[in-house]
């Protein structure tokens, strides 16, 4: 088996998720007492959050780029980034390393892919939903991307930090969000993305009526199979 390589803590409410979905996954794959061989570096988010605001993604790539190192020379065999937002600086965090980056957004195109989904919304982070870092991965897979309008993107931006980064769960914010898938679907969206991996603390697949691909799910699941392939 190989071992996972983690950059979490963006937010650590979302690596939970993670840790038990990939403990999940190699249980259902091998059985038994089965679970994943893990190396978890989390970072202070509050740090990571002002360098967001301020737009100094050279240090935010620093401070993951370190991390990646130290995994790396602790034994991860590849990295995973807990978050969506983050993947920004994927580029650089992948060149810091000689292991694999298993890119959150790669492996979402892939489950699009497999739905037969063309048009897809996306909610997230507000660079997440209105920076190409992101989006470009889903358009050169041949899927068109839909945004909440400018009002829509604040208030989902706002749920995302001032609520679920802080494990606040509110109804009125459910709603909200809601009332943005609606409205992309009512645009054409054949599914949504939970381009956030705090977003489904607050909404799952039953809640609407249209398939949810949520990548924190995703992410960790293809995270605990790509660890039980074959070193090459």
């Amino acid at each position: 088996m190989k071992t996972i390589g983690l950059i979490g803590g963006m937010s650590w409410e979302s690596t939970v998720t993670y840790y038990q979905v990939i403990n999940e996954t190699v249980r259902q794959q091998l059985g038994g007492l089965h679970s994943a061989k893990i190396l978890l570096y989390s970072v202070e988010f509050d740090e990571i959050e002002r360098c967001q605001s301020k737009g100094d993604w050279e240090e935010s790539a620093r401070i993951l780029s370190d991390a990646a190192k130290r995994l790396e020379i602790a034994g991860a065999d590849f990295i995973v980034i807990c978050t969506n937002t983050m993947h920004k600086v994927a580029r650089e965090v992948r060149e810091s390393v000689s292991v694999p980056l298993l890119h959150i957004a790669d492996v979402t195109a892939g489950k699009l892919r497999e739905a037969g989904i063309t048009v897809v919304g996306l909610l997230g982070t507000c660079y997440t939903m209105t920076q190409a870092f992101y989006r470009d991965v889903l358009t050169d897979n041949g899927i068109q991307v839909l945004v909440p309008g400018e009002e829509e993107i604040r208030r989902v931006n706002d749920i995302i930090f001032d609520e679920l980064c802080m494990g606040i769960v509110r109804e009125a914010s459910k709603e909200a969000l809601l009332r943005a898938i609606h409205q992309l679907q009512s645009r054409g969206a054949q599914g949504v993305i939970l381009g956030c991996t705090e977003l489904g603390l607050l909404v799952g697949e039953s809640d609407v009526d249209l398939p949810v691909f949520d990548t924190a799910l995703i992410h960790a699941r293809e995270a605990a199979l790509e660890a039980l392939r074959e070193k090459n």
